[in-house]
């Protein structure tokens, strides 16, 4: 297996430096020794047939085990430099073809009817709350912050996402808010805080659930900020405005159709929306294998070209479309720092083997958008072309407008914190 896995390697890895040791035996050096150098153990011979036999499951698994050791470099230099050369000279007929079964079979285990909606929400969210009050932001913003200006901290840039979407959505008192996958509950509060919304937010969540409830009622905004455990399709009202933040990449190939019919009966005739969620640059794929099985199942990032016709289908008017770059890129690496600064109290959580699954999601995560064509767009959606003002100078009126309403910062701990 090993003298399998030199082959592979040294087809694959032209560019940079990879050290590659298997157990006892002599390590070998593939690509042109540019870059800095980066040392791999796998542990034994059993290791690199997995290596072999399903590199997009098993690199991750190694490295969960303790079989797949960094001995020079950190696990995101060897994602990094495996997507590089990937991208370049990665593209066999066998990698198109695993490709096109993928395709087929994402409709299969993106099936989310809602029992299996909650359960792979439950998943993911339901941890203990503590975990994500370690990396995130004071607010729990767990999505792409928007830096805006060079020099802004996580939680300058977390504000200014929400500032930027709250822009958007031309929120005014008094006007119906949905916010379908609410979370924790920060981007509901604040469109009540700041906007005088009245706040309806949704999320399969338990755990968020209850963060946000007794959050609203931290800021006696129980009556403004509602929050319930409920699947968007099940929503009968109808609301001024909708927005929807990290949430629609749980949402499934299958049910884009569902999803933006559904937008389109609750959103009243001159309500606006706006969607956020990670995109493909370079069209439609499949999830990862091991993204699937061991963070996000059931989850799918899509391209705009596979949303745009079911929002057209829906009769809806899409009114405006912003492409955000490495804003995600550097969302992931401050959480990622943040996570490794708090390792101890995470392995008081989970055990190591957990620190290295959450290590590893992040890693991979921030290189996919920093050398894997991922990015995150944000579609501003209407019944009406007359809904939204016809030039984009409202946006950046209205962010000075809510940054005049934010005043100082304020202590933004989570309940029973």
């Amino acid at each position: 297996m090993e003298v399998f896995l030199r082959l592979v390697l040294g087809r694959l890895i032209r560019q940079g430096s990879l050290t590659v040791k298997v157990g006892h035996g002599q390590p070998t050096v593939f690509g042109d020794g540019t870059g800095e150098p980066i040392h791999v153990l796998l542990t034994d011979n059993r290791s690199a047939a997995r290596l072999l036999l399903d590199p997009d499951t098993a690199v991750g698994e190694l490295y969960m085990e303790g079989r797949l050791v960094m001995e020079r470099g950190d696990i995101a230099d060897l994602i990094a430099l495996g997507m590089q050369n990937f991208r370049l000279h990665g593209e066999t007929l066998p990698v198109r073809v695993m490709r096109g079964w993928r395709r087929v079979w994402r409709w299969v285990a993106q099936w989310n009817v809602a029992s299996r909606a909650q359960r792979n929400v439950a998943h993911h969210y339901d941890l203990d709350g503590r975990l994500y009050a370690l990396f995130l932001d004071s607010d729990r913003q767990y999505s792409c912050a928007y830096f805006e200006e060079a020099g802004y901290t996580l939680d300058d840039a977390q504000l200014a996402k929400k500032r930027h979407v709250a822009a958007k959505l031309l929120v005014e008192p008094g006007q119906r808010v949905l916010d379908i996958g609410s979370g924790w509950g920060g981007l509901g509060l604040y469109l009540a805080e700041r906007c005088g919304a009245k706040v309806t937010g949704v999320t399969l969540s338990q755990e968020q659930l209850s963060v946000a409830r007794n959050r609203a009622e931290e800021r006696n905004l129980t009556g403004q900020a509602e929050f319930h455990l409920k699947d968007y399709r099940a929503i009968q009202e109808t609301f001024d405005r909708i927005v929807s933040v990290g949430m629609f990449e749980h949402v499934g190939v299958p049910y884009y159709k569902t999803f933006f019919n559904t937008v389109a009966r609750i959103l009243k005739d001159d309500g606006v929306m706006v969607l956020h969620s990670i995109g493909r640059m370079d069209g439609p794929g499949s999830t990862n294998s091991w993204i699937a099985k061991y963070i996000f199942p059931g989850g799918y990032i899509p391209a705009l070209s596979e949303v745009l016709p079911h929002i057209e289908r829906a009769g809806l008017v899409i009114t405006d479309v912003e492409i955000l770059r490495l804003h995600y890129a550097e969302t992931l690496k401050a959480w990622r720092q943040r996570f490794h600064a708090h390792r101890e109290e995470v392995l008081a959580l989970y055990d190591e083997r957990f620190i290295r699954m959450w290590d590893f999601y992040l890693a991979a995560s921030e290189m996919s958008f920093r050398h894997d064509g991922m990015m995150v767009f944000q579609i501003q959606l209407a019944k009406q072309q007359t809904a939204v003002p016809l030039t984009r100078d409202y946006i950046a009126r209205r962010e000075n407008a809510l940054r005049a309403r934010e005043g100082k910062p304020r202590d933004l701990r989570l309940a029973g914190e």
